[in-house]
């Protein structure tokens, strides 16, 4: 036996542990000793192993060996992504520490706190707090806030591959130096399921010079991807059509589970989902429900406990349900269409069999027949154990503006003592004394160009030089508005006969006329009025819209591009043993026939003929968002050839350009117009950039709190947002363009709208291929998708169908 398992906390635990028919796993007890010898660190392990246990009992343990190392008040406080997920971890603590027999108290605070239990944690705190990213800043934001710090021994981020990579991520960031202040011996522990740059990511959080440690879980889990195939395999195949034929597949597999977790990509599919599946089964009405961020808190809280207790049969989810400790009844997981991503396909398929020593279960149902290949790319990525990284973000100056003012708000601060603190936070190490000084110019007059405006005279610098907010309601607005998730502006949803049902976004509703019918909650509505930004409804019955919202759309990772194009490459090998590959094969082989399947080192133009005109489909297979950009910039080349207008469509396998006149590409020029030459400023040009960096600015204006978008009693439009930014940025564009959240508005839509690092990469790999350009008169099995996609922004339903059929009339001729 080590010497840290003769210890007092250890003998305790482990003796807890027995009677509960429990044995550590070895990454527990080695976070708990290195825990215990004054190290942070990193726990890495797969879903359902106890993650959890291994950072909370390691300060149980360290404080039942020595308590004479601790004071009263908060000893750890435990930041977590999701407000649901708070309760399940405090409700698991406590319940091991009133069984270990401790007399401490989990407290938890989020939005969903009563405010009684928010002001009675401020006059005496728990033991352990268990917080999201925002509740943390706005405890700092308090006056006197330290005296809730002093006695603080460690600070926990759960799920931080989550966090990584967005701002919430440097929040956390900036939290955590904040908190060493007051004690410079604070440990700092991230929880973390797998993730392709551990490295990184244990950096980030972690980038100061004391004792860490990466503790990692041996053990792996097994998961079992089942596809679910259409009874026949289409030639030319579509997205989501086949969900009332595979509804029908559905049924029996929820059926035979104790309980299921339907998961969708988007909210307006979860809603369609919902009600395929009572269409295709009524007797599920009561056994399911959905689950998504837009339904009312209340009414999920309550699908949460009944999903754990077993009283609901299947939970049609979005990511809302990615997370969470422990869901023990869920033995089966469906994804519906592509998870688009290796990391997010892992996690949801940890939900099912949520303990270590259960197959994990996840059928893998497709929205068209070629996200099988997809499903065979997840299974070698799975197989080769290949995990996408989580960039994390640097310069986010709006995030920091708002910390800056949160301290100002609470008990202010010295400029030169916070900025030595900031410089070692991994997100801000490259910020120059420049840029400091004009965000402390921004904080005090609004800077050069807005300081004759006097709203922007936040923070006043007192005698003794500590920058401070001295009025009341500059202070009230800032703890209204703090955060970083600015979404499109959401409307409440209410029963006009009284009731609260969800949120809607105010761009699906501002295209409704009265009386119109649409989807929420599972629910058939009707508008009766919209007042301010409230939509009053009536329950009604019969044919309704499905909500689309504006974030729906996820990018297929670059990890899943690559096997994708490894598994469409050797498709028609003899050899390929996938069932998956197999299915595909008359599919498979009709692509080969009218056109040609790519190879790994091949890149595939398509020049196609019809009675409607002419189309170009490339296929770099690199996801939505940047065949968006690359469908622009090729858009333009072509251009600079000749005088000739597009329309475009795009899905992640491919984009169309499609013209009335004929395209001017051919083998001669072909390799010119997939030049990585000029790449970037060819991006420019193609694009509108400082139009999208004009609306990417609408984001970065509210967290940095020149716009502000709460208001006692009233949140402002999405309209009105988007103006108030607009000309803000127009005045700084015009009297200050290097301003420091200018540039950080330009550095967004470079890094993450135009995802500039992957089309590089795109380019580099075209530019390394062999192009092979086919000429058809007919769409081919990967160009018809596209085609289709194109034809459902302009056509009705029923129009839809009816051109498809033709279509496919005219292809098989």
């Amino acid at each position: 036996m080590t010497a840290f398992e003769h210890t007092e906390g250890f003998r305790i635990i482990r003796q807890w542990m027995e009677e509960k028919r429990m044995s550590p796993f070895t990454f527990q007890t080695e976070t708990w000793r290195k825990f215990g010898n004054g190290y942070s660190g990193m726990v890495v392990a797969p879903t359902g192993f106890g993650k959890t246990f291994s950072v909370f009992l390691a300060l149980v343990s360290d404080f039942l060996s020595h308590p004479e190392k601790y004071k009263k008040g908060l000893k750890m406080i435990w930041i977590t992504p999701l407000r649901s997920l708070s309760k399940d971890i405090a409700k698991a603590m406590q319940e091991a520490i009133d069984e270990i027999g401790l007399d401490w108290v989990v407290g938890v605070r989020n939005g969903d706190t009563d405010p009684k239990v928010r002001q009675q944690q401020v006059k005496n705190m728990p033991e352990i707090l268990v917080v999201t990213p925002e509740s943390i800043h706005l405890l700092l934001g308090q006056k006197n806030h330290n005296k809730f710090f002093q006695n603080l021994h460690c600070v926990v981020v759960d799920e931080w591959h989550e966090l990584l990579g967005s701002k919430r991520g440097v929040m956390i960031e900036l939290a955590v130096s904040q908190l060493r202040k007051y004690n410079p011996k604070l440990k700092i522990w991230g929880i973390t399921a797998t993730i392709g740059n551990l490295d990184e990511a244990h950096e980030v959080l972690i980038p100061y010079d004391i004792k860490k440690t990466t503790v990692k879980a041996k053990e792996h889990k097994k998961i079992d991807i089942i596809p679910v195939f259409p009874d026949e395999v289409e030639i030319l195949p579509w997205a989501g059509h086949l969900g009332a034929k595979l509804a029908d597949k559905i049924v029996p597999i929820i059926l035979n589970s104790k309980s299921t977790i339907v998961f969708t990509n988007t909210r307006s599919q979860s809603e369609m989902w919902y009600q395929l599946l009572l269409d295709v089964h009524p007797d599920f009405a009561g056994q399911i429900a959905i689950h998504h961020s837009s339904i009312d808190a209340h009414l999920r809280i309550w699908i949460e406990e009944n999903l754990s207790s077993g009283k609901l049969k299947a939970v049609v989810s979005t990511s809302s349900l990615d997370l969470g400790i422990d869901f023990k009844p869920v033995d089966t997981v469906i994804q519906i269409g592509s998870s688009k991503g290796v990391a997010r396909f892992l996690q949801r398929a940890g939900r099912s069999g949520h303990s270590p020593f259960e197959t994990s279960t996840i059928y893998c149902v497709p929205t068209h027949s070629l996200e099988l290949i997809e499903v065979a790319a997840l299974k070698e990525a799975v197989k080769q154990k290949v995990i996408e990284p989580r960039e994390p973000q640097v310069l986010c100056f709006d995030v920091l503006v708002q910390f800056l003012m949160t301290l100002a708000v609470g008990d202010g601060f010295y400029p030169d003592e916070v900025y030595e603190r900031i410089k070692k936070v991994y997100t801000f190490r490259e910020m120059m004394e420049e840029e400091w000084k004009s965000i402390l110019d921004f904080l005090t007059i609004g800077g050069s160009a807005l300081k004759s405006y006097q709203e922007y005279h936040k923070v006043t610098v007192m005698e003794d030089g500590i920058f401070k907010v001295t009025s009341r309601r500059i202070a009230m607005l800032h703890r209204m508005n703090m955060g970083v998730i600015v979404s499109d502006a959401m409307m409440k949803v209410k029963f006009i006969s009284g009731g609260y049902i969800g949120m809607i976004e105010e761009y699906f509703i501002s295209k409704l006329k009265k009386e119109e019918k649409f989807i929420l909650a599972g629910r058939v509505l009707e508008v009766a009025m919209i007042k301010e930004m409230t939509v009053y409804v009536r329950a009604a019955k019969g044919k309704a819209l499905v909500p689309s919202y504006l974030g729906g759309r996820l990018p297929l990772s670059s990890n899943l591009s690559h096997f994708l194009r490894e598994k469409l490459s050797n498709a028609l090998n003899p050899k390929a043993s996938e069932k998956e590959l197999k299915f595909l094969h008359p599919l498979l082989v009709n692509q080969e026939k009218r056109s040609h399947i790519p190879k790994e080192d091949e890149f595939l133009v398509e020049l196609i003929k019809t009675r409607e005109g002419y189309h170009l489909f490339m296929y770099p297979f690199e996801g939505r968002l940047v065949h968006e950009v690359m469908a622009a910039l090729i858009a333009y080349r072509i251009s600079k050839l000749a005088p000739i207008s597009f329309s475009m469509a795009m899905n992640d396998y491919g984009f169309e350009l499609f013209s009335d006149k004929e395209i001017p590409l051919h083998e001669g020029n072909l390799s010119r117009v997939l030049s990585r030459d000029n790449l970037m400023n060819d991006v420019i040009s193609s694009i509108n950039s400082a139009e999208m960096a004009r609306r990417k600015f609408r984001d970065i204006a509210v967290i940095s709190g020149m716009v502000i978008q709460n208001f006692p009693g009233q949140q402002r439009s999405n309209k009105s947002l988007q103006s108030s930014a607009g000309l803000i940025f127009k005045v700084l564009e015009d009297h200050d363009p290097n301003h420091f959240l200018v540039r950080q508005a330009y550095t967004e839509v470079f890094n993450m709208q135009l995802q500039e690092q992957r089309l590089v990469e795109a380019f580099k790999r075209i530019e390394s291929s062999k192009i092979v350009l086919k000429y058809s008169h007919t769409f081919t099995p990967l160009s018809f998708p596209i085609k289709i996609d194109s034809l459902r922004q302009t056509l009705s339903s029923e129009g839809l169908d009816a051109r498809i059929q033709q279509l496919i009339k005219q292809s098989n001729k």
